[in-house]
């Protein structure tokens, strides 16, 4: 059952086109300044991923995006793949080197101009010019259209007043605001000549060089919070706080000095969801961070399953590995291909984020795909996230509630992950929304034929439904797949056809249910909107756990070598299969799956969990982490050798005379001589 695998070929194909920078951000991971320490105050823990953020720095990779007249190379992808790794130090240090290189440095570049980026953009790049990214409001988080920040424009002195014009306006949750940020990338109401042209950026200094607040900046310390202990976030408000013209960040809407304003996009709609996409890079990290937390917690969860034992089943004497038990595979393996499917899935979407920010293809309907893979994976990865560290804290007992063994910590860090770069709930509706324009576009262009291929299909669905054929048990996916016998649940192609089918059904059905929306009023069509806000949301997780399924196949497809081909064939059906099995009820209900079929997933998926469980630590030592990026104690082999101590304490003891004897074991034997007696006297007495 076990494969003979190398985990270093496992390797490659997990860190994929940008291994160098992975490995170059794990090799960044081991330094010691960079780890955090559970018991290090508030003020140690910040100054440490400071540290850590310098680090970086030094190595180069933050300048890697930049033009090469700036003296980068136009890598996007680069610096991502290898901060993303940085989560194995410290998801602080992820997230703070994200503000201040992927967010702040990230808004220069995408927003400003040459002149812009000559003045600040390398100093923010090379770690010299701290900064803020200064979106989010009290009132408003993921609604930043309706930001309450304003700048307006005096034309008399050719400058912005930057101000906060009620509580509820204050800048909340600013990474780096706390403690460490010199000047901040502030989103507001551009204002001139008595227009509002919607939400803009502008460099503001907030701290001079030797960090005190400027006049007309108050600044307050978030403290602490749920996780996340080494970013010092806080809050910002400003009181007529005045900047040049020149700070406006003007790609997309300038002013000049009469304050007229100009930009390159009439429509203010399409303007700020353009701006808004420049700065998608932060979704894009966040998947990728969220995969290496989750891989991170599987590497511990997994040796300490293969070493802990608990409860004697073979024998009265040895007890069972933690991983040699049903439910314990159960719990780890399908974990372990969700991340797989979650890290192949996280590959094209870099690849599709270099495309698109550097030329190869920036085409809008590439951009378009980029925004709604990174909103809806970002979403869904951050969710598994959370998940799979809880089950490897449970799977690891009390073990896995220790501080020492990094589990609660990783969760407590990655639960903000949910909620930021764009609450979760609401990327789902922004990647629905977008499927749904993509099906009526393809709708509104359709031939004759296709639509009467389309209307017939539907035609044939609706009178399998009326003359009862689908709930006799034979599922619509038989008749146009009779080939796929019941046998082959594991079939790719069932697989795929089952997935593809929830989600086109999700979407045309949605489509249907909003159609009248077009004719309504403004209220009423919000009404019909938020009456299948659920639906919008499952649609888009459909969508996601589709992408997942079809990069974890591609992967499979790819591998020449047949051992490690089989094990991916095993780790797509697992994710698969699992999926099909999470979501019965639907296909079962749709008529896409027969009840005979149907139970077969429990069975099925219970084999897989075992064939997979026998290669567990191959799976994870692909990962590429050593003893100082886990710096678990249960992962260091010392429960091995806890058991082995505790294996040789009962084998002397049981050597000695003196051996307490278990009474269970005493009147077992007890028990045995009386039923002996009894027998030889039954003998005594027939012989007589």
């Amino acid at each position: 059952m076990k494969l003979s695998l190398d985990p270093q070929a496992i390797n490659n194909a997990l860190d994929g086109r940008w291994a160098e920078a992975r490995r170059q951000g794990r090799t960044l991971a081991l330094e010691e300044i960079t780890h955090e320490d559970p018991a290090d105050d508030l003020e140690t823990t910040r100054a440490k991923t400071l540290a850590g953020v310098e680090l970086m720095a030094d190595t180069g990779l933050p300048m890697v995006a930049l033009p090469p007249a700036l003296g980068g190379r136009n890598e996007h992808a680069t610096n991502i793949a290898s901060f993303e790794e940085t989560v194995t130090a410290s998801p602080s240090l992820q997230v703070k080197a994200g503000v201040q290189f992927g967010l702040f440095g990230g808004a220069i570049l995408h927003l400003g101009n040459a002149e812009q980026h000559d003045a600040w953009l390398v100093a923010a790049q090379t770690g010299k010019l701290l900064g803020s990214f200064a979106m989010t409001e009290i009132g408003h988080g993921s609604d930043v259209a309706a930001i309450g920040t304003t700048a307006t424009y005096e034309v008399e002195k050719d400058e912005f007043v930057i101000d906060t014009p009620f509580r509820a306006a204050t800048k909340e949750y600013i990474g780096n605001a706390a403690r460490d940020a010199r000047a901040a990338v502030v989103f507001a109401q551009l204002i001139t000549n008595g227009v509002n042209h919607g939400v803009h950026a502008f460099f503001v200094p907030i701290r001079d060089e030797d960090g005190t607040i400027l006049p007309g900046i108050s600044i307050e310390d978030d403290g602490y919070k749920g996780g996340l202990k080494g970013v010092d976030n806080g809050r910002i408000v400003f009181e007529q706080v005045r900047i040049p013209r020149f700070n406006l960040l003007d790609r997309y809407g300038a002013v000049d000095a009469d304050g007229k304003y100009t930009s390159p996009i009439d429509s203010p709609g399409r303007r700020f969801f353009t701006m808004l996409g420049t700065l998608v890079q932060g979704r894009v990290s966040l998947d990728g961070a969220a995969i290496v937390a989750s891989k991170l917690a599987l590497d511990i969860a997994v040796r300490y399953g293969l070493e802990r034992k608990q409860f004697t089943t073979v024998d009265d004497i040895n007890e069972t590995t933690l991983l040699d038990y049903q439910q314990h595979q159960r719990r780890l393996m399908p974990a372990i291909a969700s991340v797989y499917a979650s890290a192949f899935a996280h590959e094209k979407l870099l690849n599709s984020f270099e495309e698109v920010f550097s030329g190869a293809d920036e085409s809008e309907e590439n951009r378009a795909l980029l925004e709604t893979r990174a909103a809806a994976f970002k979403a869904d990865t951050t969710w598994m996230a959370l998940d799979v560290i809880q089950e490897c804290r449970e799977a690891c007992g009390g073990a896995g509630y220790m501080a020492e063994n990094r589990l609660v910590g990783l969760r407590a860090d990655l639960d903000i992950y949910a909620t930021f770069e764009g609450d979760n709930t609401v990327l789902l509706q922004l990647a629905a929304k977008r499927l749904l324009g993509d099906y009526a576009k393809e709708f509104a262009n359709i031939d004759v034929g296709g639509a009467a291929r389309y209307i017939g299909t539907q035609a044939a669905e609706h009178t399998l439904y009326r003359t009862g054929l689908a709930n006799a048990g034979l599922a619509i996916s038989d008749v146009f797949t009779p080939n796929l016998g019941e046998k082959r649940i594991r079939s790719g192609r069932l697989q795929r056809s089952l997935l593809e089918t929830r989600l086109e059904v999700m979407v045309s059905g949605l489509a249907q249910a909003l159609r009248p929306a077009m004719k309504m009023s403004a209220a009423d069509a919000a009404d019909l909107f938020n009456s299948n806000q659920h639906e919008f949301i499952e649609m888009a997780r459909a969508y996601v756990e589709l992408e997942k399924w079809k990069a974890l196949d591609e992967a499979m497809r790819e591998q020449q070598d047949p051992v490690q081909n089989k094990l991916f064939r095993r780790l797509r059906d697992t994710y698969g299969l699992s999926l099909i099995e999470k979501h019965v009820g639907w296909h079962l209900m749709y008529g896409r799956l027969p009840m005979l079929r149907a139970r077969q997933l429990n069975e099925t998926l219970n084999r897989l969990c075992a064939k997979l469980s026998a290669n567990a630590l191959d799976l994870v030592d692909a990962f590429g982490y050593g003893d100082d990026h886990r710096r678990a104690t249960i992962s260091t082999g010392v429960e091995a050798e806890r058991q082995d101590e505790a294996a040789d304490y009962y084998r002397h003891s049981r050597a000695q005379e003196d051996y307490a004897v278990p009474e269970k074991q005493l009147r077992k034997a007890e028990k045995a001589a009386k039923k002996a007696a009894e027998k030889d006297a039954r003998k005594a007495k027939a012989g007589k």
